[in-house]
């Protein structure tokens, strides 16, 4: 899952990307509303973690352009503004929680599994594809019920893959899924990572191929 993140208080923002990193998130993080309206515009994510109190305006103000640009994004606000009339303002603007600082962080990934099983245009909580079953609210993998134990980033690319599923998926596109605007990719990184991707569903009978289309990407179907 690629999330953007956008805080201004820096060592708080590195502490929660941090966390969300181990938690095989991938994040965008940005300290400015121009900074996230320029980022909404070039990449793709699927939440948005907005802070209400930025340098060059008040968070909310954000939300009328993502939800006009990207109608089912999710989207939850994290602020210090905690009274009730702060709350209904945030989401009577859009916005699909209204997480108050400082929270806790099982409770700040409880909501984010509960606004990713809200939007419709999600689609389906669990894709199977042979053996595979793909958990895109927990954004797991597991094969006859055993959880593949997959990397951040090869997590990333296969759930790219799986819900494209049949159809050829862009090098462009994988690595924007895997990889956050600050991460340094050789021209021969995410091929690595398919090589071992494609190794550990062998290992685990995922029934599952990933080929390469030579000069434009991948595509993931079942085994003949």
């Amino acid at each position: 899952m690629k999330i953007l993140l956008v805080e201004d208080e820096l060592e708080f923002a590195e502490t929660l990307r941090g966390v969300l990193e181990r938690e095989h998130f991938v994040v965008d993080h940005v300290d400015r509303l121009a900074l996230a309206r320029e980022a909404a515009r070039s990449k793709s994510y699927e939440l948005v973690l907005l802070d209400r109190t930025l340098p060059d305006g008040d968070g909310l103000s954000l939300v009328p352009s993502l939800r006009a640009d990207h109608p089912g994004l999710p989207i939850i606000v994290l602020s210090a503004r905690g009274e009730v009339f702060d709350r209904v303002a945030g989401l009577d603007e859009g916005a699909d929680d209204y997480l108050v600082k400082p929270f806790a962080l099982d409770e700040m990934f409880a909501r984010i599994r509960a606004v990713r099983r809200r939007p419709p245009e999600l689609g389906a909580e669990h894709i199977r594809v042979a053996s595979l079953v793909f958990d895109v609210a927990n954004d797991e993998a597991s094969v006859e019920g055993v959880r593949l134990d997959l990397a951040r980033r090869e997590l990333r690319v296969l759930a790219t893959l799986v819900k494209r599923r049949g159809r050829t998926v862009l090098r462009e596109s994988l690595e924007e899924a895997a990889f956050g605007f600050d991460d340094q990719v050789q021209s021969n990184t995410l091929d690595s990572h398919i090589s071992r991707l494609r190794r550990k569903l062998a290992e685990a009978g995922a029934g599952i191929e990933i080929h390469a289309i030579r000069g434009v990407g991948y595509l993931l179907r079942a085994s003949l």
